[in-house]
């Protein structure tokens, strides 16, 4: 917090600091006489009629009364990185995501990509807005609400907080206009060679194709044709297996661009959990990425999945950004 010469906390903000990111301190009780303080870090998204909106990184907002204001200064953009964990902005990663999880269909709208994929993932059927999309919001919205009716789908946009360049501004003008937050997770990133030093790998097998084994351990069942593409697609994919009994033991797929290789897919059959099987198709992947040119790693994890965000934590990799679903207002059919 911003402290005077004199002493005294102060509060270093202005409307004119919409957009930028905050540390507040205010009355959590005010008019109390046992006040307490409240410290709020995030993006400013809004500031009216004497109230503050501030989005954490977590993608949580936040209602400050500005009349509750003790103190409060602009902070940098973005903490520092710990060191081994390989430098990227949100923009970059998002493109890489995009990539290593095709849709079947996609058009531009300005620089926003409309996606669809039979409704298999959210990713694959939602609005992925990396810029301007050519119009008013308003108008925009309504386009991509007509675009995903036509296909009998429900409208989704996929933003993202908490990194340098993220969406917090959207995410606001969204809730604002009755855009519901359905999903919530975050994006890591890690170097690869401290995955690939985890296991030796041992008893993994890698295809260039899901064939039945492995889809037989794969968590989404009835997986068709339009998943299959999905999973298919990327710039260089591998899928991992390790063979069980009836079933695969373990599985994983990885995609190789550039510097870049991602993880998903890792599942293990309950029965052979806490053996590391997890780790050891990781560490295969992860080898075969190397060969392929990449130095980094990243990989999407649900917030509540205590056991892979251990694992994962294990492995050297740390929360990036989060990134969240918005689907469209329940009473948007009457403008499609």
């Amino acid at each position: 917090m911003e402290i005077s010469a004199a002493g005294r906390l102060e509060v270093r903000i202005t409307t004119a600091d919409v957009g930028k990111r905050v540390s507040v301190r205010s009355l959590s009780e005010p008019g109390v006489a046992s006040e307490k303080f409240t410290d709020t870090v995030g993006v400013l998204t809004s500031w009216t009629e004497g109230v503050l909106l501030i989005t954490r990184k977590s993608g949580e907002s936040v209602r400050v009364a500005q009349s509750a204001l003790v103190a409060g200064k602009v902070v940098p953009p973005a903490p520092a990185r710990r060191r081994g964990t390989p430098a990227a902005s949100y923009e970059e990663l998002a493109r890489v995501a995009a990539r290593a999880w095709r849709p079947v269909e996609s058009e531009r709208l300005g620089e926003w990509e409309l996606r669809a994929a039979a409704g298999f993932t959210r990713r694959a059927n939602s609005v992925l807005p990396l810029g301007d999309p050519g119009l008013p919001l308003d108008e925009a919205l309504t386009a991509v609400r007509r675009w995903y009716g036509e296909r009998g789908l429900p409208a989704y946009v996929q933003t993202a907080t908490g990194a340098e360049g993220t969406q917090e501004l959207l995410c606001a003008e969204l809730e604002r206009r009755g855009w519901v937050r359905e999903v919530t997770a975050e994006l890591w990133t890690g170097g690869l060679a401290a995955v690939a030093d985890t296991a030796e790998g041992t008893g993994v097998l890698l295809s260039r194709e899901a064939d039945e084994a492995w889809l037989s351990r794969y968590q989404r069942k009835g997986v068709g044709e339009v998943a299959l593409r999905v999973l298919g697609g990327g710039p260089s994919v591998w899928f991992a297996t390790v063979p069980g009994a009836d079933a695969p033991a373990a599985i994983g797929r990885c995609v190789v661009d550039g510097r870049w290789a991602s993880f998903a897919a890792v599942e293990v059959d309950p029965a052979q959990r806490r053996r590391g099987l997890a780790t050891e198709v990781m560490a295969a992947l992860a080898r075969r990425a190397l060969e392929e040119g990449a130095s980094a790693a990243w990989l999407q994890v649900e917030t509540d999945n205590a056991g892979a965000r251990a694992l994962y934590a294990g492995m050297g990799f740390t929360t990036h950004h989060a990134y969240h679903h918005y689907r469209e207002p329940a009473n948007a059919g009457t403008d499609r």
